[in-house]
């Protein structure tokens, strides 16, 4: 596999991140805001500017919201949880691909 084909799949993988990154600024504020109107508990755990918190995001990405039985907060933090992980996956294998990329050069 050439240097070139590997760079294009990363820069495939970094596209597939900015898509994830799409969907999550657009479900996680909403989530926050449900959480924010209706579950002060959860308010209180994750705290102020809880958007990119990193004790809010892994609570996110662990799945935490599924404790509540809430099914508008499921809704809403579920495609939030999985724009998140497409993110880190993403990143992580055009990371990964760059990595190849300096070796086979």
């Amino acid at each position: 596999m050439s240097t070139d084909v590997v760079l294009f799949l990363a820069l495939l993988f970094v596209a597939t991140a900015i898509a994830g990154a799409t969907a999550f600024v657009i479900f996680w504020p909403l989530s926050l805001v449900h959480i924010r109107d209706r579950h002060p508990g959860i308010k209180a755990q994750l705290g102020d500017g809880a958007f990119l918190k990193p004790s809010a995001l892994w609570w996110l990405l662990r799945g935490g919201y599924r404790a509540t039985p809430d099914r508008s907060l499921s809704g809403l933090a579920t495609p939030a949880r999985i724009s998140l992980a497409v993110i880190l996956f993403g990143l992580a294998m055009a990371g990964g691909l760059w990595l190849l990329s300096l070796v086979l050069a």
